[in-house]
């Protein structure tokens, strides 16, 4: 079966000619010219993946993907321009997977949908199970199944993006041990796709506010500046600001 994309922009020759390039791709799009339009029909029939444009008219993306998380965590890729800096970072701590600047050369646009639809298939294809799979991490109060897309914190669920939890998973696999900001975008994003430092940092940040959501003493996700990330599995309250920056 097809994957099924949701393609949202109010610029009428973006959407013909993205959905003519992913539809040749064989994928299956549906276009929406707005946030709200969109919106109604995301909940109708949610796609496998959504593609927003952040600037429109009735409802924005910023807006349109805020609505989307609080029902879930369809991955969502931004397409911005080259003056929505604020605006992507501030929908990559929202949660989106990955962002685009307009203009984009359709190979990187295939790219990045492929990378992400990758991901997806790597976490499904042991299927769901009624208990922890073989590819599950269990490190001190942390689970990750990735067969089942689940992250446990002291058992309380953390609800996670693609991108998201894989990063999580590339800290936990070796605790203690420092991932540089291009080993997470190639554990995250798969080798040979370009993202800036900073999408990192921004995914990193929206991680620590979601595992705090659960519990608002999480510490253990620690920044060595200059060098990147590490997960400490015996991270204690009161840890130094180095740590939680």
């Amino acid at each position: 079966m097809s994957n099924r994309i949701a393609l949202v922009d109010d610029d009428r020759n973006i959407l013909t000619s993205v959905s003519m390039v992913l539809e040749a791709e064989g994928f299956k799009v549906t276009t929406y010219r707005d946030g709200a339009e969109a919106l109604r029909g995301l909940l109708a029939e949610p796609p496998d993946l959504a593609i927003l444009d952040i600037k429109m008219p009735r409802m924005d993306g910023i807006e349109l993907l805020q609505k989307l998380r609080e029902k879930g965590n369809l991955p969502v890729i931004f397409l911005t321009s080259k003056d929505d800096e604020v605006d992507e970072l501030l929908g990559l701590r929202m949660g989106a997977d990955d962002y685009i600047k307009k203009p984009f050369s359709q190979r990187l646009l295939i790219e990045r949908v492929r990378a992400v639809f990758r991901r997806l298939e790597t976490q499904k294809a042991q299927g769901p199970g009624g208990g922890p799979s073989a590819t599950s991490v269990k490190r001190g109060e942390l689970l990750l199944d990735p067969a089942q897309h689940l992250c446990l914190w002291k058992t309380l669920a953390v609800n996670l993006t693609v991108t998201e939890f894989l990063i999580i998973q590339a800290l936990a696999q070796r605790p203690g041990h420092v991932k540089s900001r291009d080993q997470l975008i190639d554990a995250a994003y798969g080798e040979h796709i370009y993202v800036e430092d900073r999408t990192i940092d921004s995914h990193i940040k929206r991680l620590r506010k979601k595992f705090r959501e659960v519990d608002k003493e999480f510490s253990h996700i620690e920044t060595l500046y200059g060098v990147g990330y590490k997960y400490n599995e015996t991270a204690v309250v009161g840890a130094s600001a180095t740590a939680t920056a």
